[in-house]
């Protein structure tokens, strides 16, 4: 059995099915909309196990479509470290953690990501002069294998990583194919550790699949066709609201003229 869903929430569903798709194809501010769209549907710790096979999905799709473009030196400087990253995550959704903090949590973690992703947008000669040190990277890679367990955002961080060292945008798209792939198949035991992947949640994720192809489909054509500065900045504003959203802002706003 499929978990019981309402209308509304298959219709986010499908949406960030295709999110991930296209998010897979280069664009990674969409990334941090599947995070928000699957907490608010399945809870903030719940979604992250959920939505890990649709990543893998999406991650076999975009190493086929862009393998060719891939820089193997960058995935072995960072997927080491990032693997440590994960096993600190997952440590910390087990024994850490609470529900009543995972909600503010995921928020001002998108938050953070997204006021990165726009530094990054609006500064790219900061990160074009960082020295391709072995220390930046080691940095960078345990950001994303904590940020990627806890809350499966870590495509800013990599994103960040990729321009700082002046990969083109079909580079950093076969390149961030290849470790995502890898470094979300190595987080599914994990994931199983804690109870976050089922059955039932395996097979919600088989029926999102094609969506998450069109995705894909979706995106190559849009790297080809639309500027990633515009289509970005749109997503990143989306993201944004819905993280203040979780975070509770809005909530206590509303306090204020009640």
């Amino acid at each position: 059995m499929m978990p019981e869903l309402s209308v509304t929430a298959w219709l986010l569903a499908c949406l960030a099915a295709l999110g991930i798709g296209i998010s897979k194809s280069g664009f990674a501010g969409v990334s941090l909309v599947h995070v928000l769209v699957m907490a608010s549907i399945f809870g903030d710790k719940e979604s992250t196990g959920i939505v890990l096979p649709m990543l893998v999905i999406g991650d076999i799709g975009a190493v086929v479509a862009f393998k060719r473009h891939a820089v193997w030196r960058h995935v072995g400087r960072t997927l080491p470290i990032a693997c440590v990253g994960v096993a600190i995550g997952s440590v910390l959704m087990k024994y850490v953690f609470t529900s009543a903090v995972y909600r503010p949590f995921i928020g001002w973690t998108v938050f953070v990501l997204v006021l990165l992703q726009l530094w990054r947008m609006m500064n790219p000669a900061r990160f074009e002069h960082i020295p391709h040190s072995w220390a930046f990277a080691a940095v960078m890679g345990l950001l994303a294998g904590v940020t990627t367990m806890m809350a499966n955002a870590a495509g800013p961080v990599m994103g960040m990583y990729f321009l700082a060292v002046g990969l083109p945008k079909y580079q950093l798209t076969g390149t961030s194919a290849w470790f995502f792939l890898i470094i979300n198949l190595y987080k599914i035991p994990f994931s199983l550790w804690l109870n976050l992947i089922s059955g039932p949640t395996f097979l919600f994720n088989l029926v999102l699949a094609p969506i998450i192809f069109v995705g894909l489909f979706f995106g190559r054509w849009l790297l080809g066709h639309v500027p990633q500065r515009m289509f970005d900045s749109l997503i990143l504003i989306f993201a944004a609201v819905v993280a203040l959203w979780r975070i509770g802002v809005f909530d206590l706003a509303r306090g204020l003229f009640h």
